[in-house]
C-alpha cells in the first residue's frame, strides 16, 4: 500500500456525453462490461455508476428520457499517479466514494476502485486509519491503536516486505499521535508548538512498540498555563495505548524535551560542544525528528541552527560517529553461527551489533553531507546520488538493514506471543539455516561498514 497509484491496476474509463440518455449509456456499459462511466458535460467531468441509476429510476420518467447529466456526480475526487495507494484508499473511505479519478498532471488516465484496493489491505489497515481520524475520544483512539499489532501479524504472516510494514505502521502511529494531540491540546497550544517524534519512530523504522521518543517545541514567548497537565496526559495516554515509556525519559512530559526554540537551541549547543555524556545520544535522537503536528517551521529553524553548529567540523563528525565502536565482541558471533550447539545457542543483541552501527553511521554521513532525508534507506540513496558512498556498499547496507529489521520483527512477535516484553535480543538456536546465513552475511556487511567509517573519519587518530 506504500506503492504509487501508477502501479495499481487502473480501469480504462468509458466516456459519454452529458446528453446521453440512460438506456443508451447502460447499453454501452453492458457492452464494455463496466458498472460506471465518466461524463463530459460543458467542460465538467462527472461519474455515473449503477448507484446513480437507482436514483434515476425514482425520478418517475422513462430512462430513455433522462439525460445522464441529471444524475451523474460532477467534480469527483481525484488523485495523482504519484500518490500512494494507502492515501487514495483513505480518501475514498473518508468521503464515502468507491472510486476516484487518477490524473497524470491534468490528464485523466484511469479510474481507481476501492474494491480492488480493499483486497490488498491486510487486516483492514485502511479502516484502522479511518477509525483513528474519526475517534471522538481517547477510548476510541485506544481501541484503534490496539488493532495495529494485529495488522502487523497478518502482514508478517503474508510475507509482506519489512520496509512496507514499517512504512504502514509508522504512518498509523503518526496518525494516532496527531489525533491524540488534537484531542488533548488546546487550540492555542497546537498553533504555537510543533509536536515531533524522534529516533526509530522519526525514521519510520520502528514496527513493534518498544518505547516512545517524542518532544514538543514551543514558539518563543508563548505561555500555556496547562502545559504540564496536557503533556503528562499525552504521555499517559500513549502508555495506555501500548507505547511503553522511554527508559531514558525522552518524552514531551519531561522538561528537557518540552522547551521553546531558544531552550532547544541552548540544548543543541550543549549536546554538540558540551561534555555531557548523554549529549551525543540526545543529538542523535533529535537528528531523526519528524513533524507530527503543529508549526513545522519551528523544527526547521532548529535544523538550520544545528547545520550551522556542525558545518565543516571534521573533528565533531569523527567524535560523533565513534559511538559505533562502543559495542564490541561481535567477532565471536559469526564463528558460532554455522553450528550453534550446546552453550553456543546464545542471544545476539540485534540493535547493538547490527542496527545501531548502520543507522548511526549513515546518520553521521547524512549530517556531514547536509542530507535532509530521515529514513536510513532514503539517506543511503541520497548519499549514493551525491557520490558520498559507493553504490555496492549502499545496496548491501539497505539489504542488511532490512534483514536485521525482519529478524527483529519475527523475534518480537514470538516474544509477545510468549507473554514477554519485546526487546532487541535474538535467540540464535531458534533460527533456521537460511536465517542464520542471512544474519551472518548482514553482520559481515555491518563489520565492513564500520571499517569503512573508521577509515573515512580516521577514528584511529582519536
Amino acid at each position: 500500500m506504500a506503492s504509487r497509484v501508477r502501479d495499481a491496476p487502473l480501469r480504462v474509463p468509458v466516456w459519454a456525453d452529458g446528453g446521453t440518455d440512460l438506456v443508451t449509456l447502460c447499453r454501452m456499459l453492458s457492452d464494455a462490461g463496466r458498472t460506471g462511466a465518466l461524463i463530459r458535460d460543458d467542460g465538467r467531468i462527472g461519474i455515473f455508476t449503477t448507484t446513480d441509476l437507482r436514483d434515476a429510476l425514482l425520478l418517475g420518467r422513462p430512462p430513455e428520457q433522462v439525460a445522464v447529466r441529471e444524475v451523474a456526480v460532477f467534480d469527483p475526487l481525484s488523485v495523482s499517479v504519484e500518490d500512494e495507494l494507502f492515501d487514495a484508499l483513505v480518501l475514498m473511505l473518508r468521503h464515502g466514494f468507491h472510486r476516484v479519478l487518477v490524473k497524470d498532471g491534468d490528464t485523466i488516465v484511469g479510474v481507481l476502485g476501492q474494491l480492488e484496493l480493499m483486497a490488498l489491505v491486510a487486516n483492514h489497515s485502511d479502516l484502522i486509519a479511518l477509525r483513528i481520524d474519526q475517534a471522538s475520544g481517547t477510548s476510541e483512539l485506544a481501541s484503534a491503536a490496539r488493532q495495529v499489532e494485529g495488522m502487523i501479524r497478518v502482514l508478517d504472516a503474508d510475507g509482506v516486505d519489512v520496509e512496507i510494514v514499517a512504512g504502514l505502521v509508522g504512518r498509523l502511529n503518526r496518525q494516532i499521535f496527531r489525533r491524540l494531540w488534537e484531542l488533548l491540546a488546546p487550540e492555542a497550544l497546537r498553533a504555537n508548538s510543533c509536536l515531533i517524534v524522534m529516533g526509530s519512530e522519526g525514521r519510520g523504522e520502528q514496527i513493534i512498540r518498544t518505547d516512545q521518543d517524542n518532544a514538543l517545541i514551543l514558539r518563543d514567548g508563548f505561555v500555556c498555563p496547562r502545559l504540564a497537565e496536557v503533556t503528562q496526559a499525552f504521555t499517559a495516554a500513549l502508555v495506555e495505548f501500548g507505547y511503553p515509556p522511554c527508559p531514558g525519559g525522552i518524552m514531551l512530559s519531561r522538561p528537557l524535551w518540552c522547551q521553546d526554540v531558544a531552550g532547544f537551541r541552548a540544548a543543541l549547543y550543549g549536546w554538540t560542544h558540551g561534555a555531557d555524556a548523554d549529549g551525543p545520544m540526545n543529538l542523535a535522537i533529535f537528528l531523526d525528528a519528524a513533524v507530527v503536528a503543529g508549526d513545522a517551521t519551528l523544527l526547521a529553524e532548529l535544523r538550520a541552527y544545528l547545520r550551522r553548529l556542525t558545518a565543516a567540523s571534521d573533528a565533531f563528525h569523527a567524535r560523533f560517529v565513534a559511538a559505533i565502536e562502543q559495542f564490541g565482541g561481535e567477532g565471536a558471533w559469526w564463528r558460532r553461527l554455522p553450528g550453534l550447539r550446546g552453550p553456543d545457542a546464545a542471544e545476539v543483541d540485534l540493535k547493538k551489533l547490527g542496527l545501531f552501527p548502520v543507522v548511526h553511521g549513515v546518520r553521521t554521513l547524512a549530517l556531514e553531507a547536509g542530507v535532509e532525508a530521515l529514513g536510513t534507506a532514503a539517506r543511503l540513496r541520497a548519499l549514493e546520488a551525491a557520490g558520498r558512498i559507493d553504490s555496492d556498499l549502499a545496496r548491501d547496507l539497505v539489504d542488511a538493514l532490512h534483514c536485521l529489521m525482519g529478524l527483529k520483527l519475527a523475534s518480537n512477535l514470538d516474544q509477545i506471543a510468549a507473554g514477554r516484553p519485546p526487546d532487541n535480543l535474538l535467540r540464535l538456536d531458534q533460527l533456521g539455516t537460511l536465517e542464520r546465513q542471512s544474519l551472518k552475511d548482514s553482520l559481515a556487511i555491518v563489520r565492513r561498514f564500520k571499517a569503512w567509517l573508521a577509515h573515512h573519519y580516521r577514528l584511529d587518530a582519536l
